[in-house]
């Protein structure tokens, strides 16, 4: 596997070209939207299977299967081109496997009205699912937002867990310190969420639950533990999956590296698994800043991994970009964007997309005019190289896995960089 940065006089015959690889290898590969215009310091993934086979006439998926004593769902994930195809045809090159050199899993966090053929194009390449659609309200009950049966049900078919997610923020991810307050001083309402929780997977299908924490710090943790421990409890007699999704809040101050240090030791011996994830939503309120930062991750995970099994951790990936204005001003927020929407904004402005080794992120400057006023802009988002780092940090802390906040929209380029190098994990029965 290679990471191509495009040069200014770069094209993506010259790219393929110089690679020995197809141009619509590359296209398929990276899920590229405009491949006649590329922009200078884009990414471009560039992958060499171990093997392949060419279809004859006749043949199906299964045949070829069961020629190599693989899987369907190994196929659909080496070649996404099969999802929503009927057919395929002689002369169709199908990728049967790649040289990988560890294992992962991934859990995708979702709401339930995602586009059904993202999904399905996407259940492939996840161990889980925490399908975002449950919020904790007043005396520990619970709100459902929308009809889960159908994605719970394509999951399944997928070898894919669902995970009930549950939260005290809202949709939107707007917090409510004092609900999580008065859930947390209040016996009774523990009580009354339990039930709740466990009366809803039983009903649901759902094979667990995976409780995004948002407000848990140093001073309160004795609360949050003491709530898990209550919920652990019940889960393990139930025989349902625990997972929670913690913010780390990390941040430089001073120069120096600053999260809060949680009793990790302990919760995760009450859960099966922690994933580490700086929330990202619709509208950024902060400074400028990376989307995310390896350098922040590792000092973080130093830390972790000496207090907390390793195999029971996972790190976030936040597939978004943000738009701020410059000079920032503390009142405005940045608005969001999709990976290849950053990119097409590089495109059309004419930009030239600059690299932060520190943070291993992208970014490009732009400009816009309004009023006859001229608005200066940056853009930070993620790329191959964010993502590759990421993954490298699972290998070398040996950590389960990763989060990817979130699925709703499909990004091609990231799946192709991890099928590549990782064998992902399912843990239910594959066909």
């Amino acid at each position: 596997m290679e990471i191509y940065v495009v040069q200014i006089e770069d094209n993506i015959y010259t790219i393929a070209d110089s690679h020995g690889v197809s141009v619509s290898q590359l296209i398929q590969d990276n899920g590229l939207e405009n491949p006649y215009s590329l922009v200078p310091g884009q990414t471009i993934v560039i992958v060499y299977p171990s093997l392949t086979h060419t279809v004859e006439e006749g043949e199906s998926l299964i045949d070829i299967a069961n020629i190599y004593s693989v899987t369907i769902m190994q196929l659909l994930r080496n070649n996404p081109f099969l999802s929503g195809r009927d057919y395929i045809y002689p002369g169709d090159t199908i990728v049967i496997s790649y040289n990988t050199n560890q294992k992962l899993t991934t859990n995708g966090y979702a709401y339930p009205y995602i586009n059904k053929k993202t999904l399905i194009k996407t259940l492939p390449y996840l161990t889980y699912l925490s399908i975002f659609n449950y919020q904790f309200s007043e005396a520990g009950e619970i709100i459902k937002y929308s009809e889960d049966t159908e994605i719970i049900k394509l999951a399944k078919d997928y070898s894919v867990i669902p995970l009930m997610m549950i939260s005290s923020l809202s949709p939107q991810g707007k917090s409510n310190v004092e609900l999580d307050y008065r859930l947390l001083h209040t016996k009774e309402y523990h009580e009354n969420m339990i039930v709740n929780i466990l009366n809803t997977l039983k009903s649901s299908g759902y094979y667990g639950i995976n409780i995004m924490i948002s407000t848990i710090n140093e001073s309160n943790q004795s609360l949050y533990i003491d709530l898990l421990t209550e919920i652990s409890y019940y889960l393990n007699k139930e025989g349902y999956l625990f997972y929670i999704t913690i913010n780390p809040d990390l941040k430089y101050i001073d120069d120096t590296i600053t999260f809060e240090q949680l009793d990790y030791s302990r919760i995760s011996q009450l859960v099966n698994g922690i994933i580490f994830l700086q929330y990202v939503w619709g509208n950024n309120p902060g400074p400028p800043s990376p989307v995310s930062s390896i350098n922040l991750q590792s000092g973080f995970l130093d830390y972790v991994v000496s207090v907390a099994p390793p195999e029971k951790l996972a790190v976030g990936k936040p597939l978004i970009g943000y738009d701020w204005q410059l000079p920032y001003n503390p009142n405005s927020y940045a608005y969001s964007l999709t990976l290849n929407a950053a990119i097409s904004l590089a495109r059309d402005a004419g930009a030239i997309i600059l690299f932060n080794e520190t943070s291993q992120t992208p970014y490009f400057f732009y400009k816009t005019s309004y009023a006859a006023e001229v608005i200066e802009h940056i853009v930070w988002f993620i790329d191959a190289r964010s993502i590759n780092s990421l993954d490298k940090l699972v290998a070398e802390y040996s950590l389960a896995g990763s989060g990817i906040w979130n699925i709703m929209v499909y990004y091609q380029q990231m799946w192709t960089l991890i099928i590549s190098q990782n064998e992902i994990v399912k843990i239910l029965p594959v066909a």
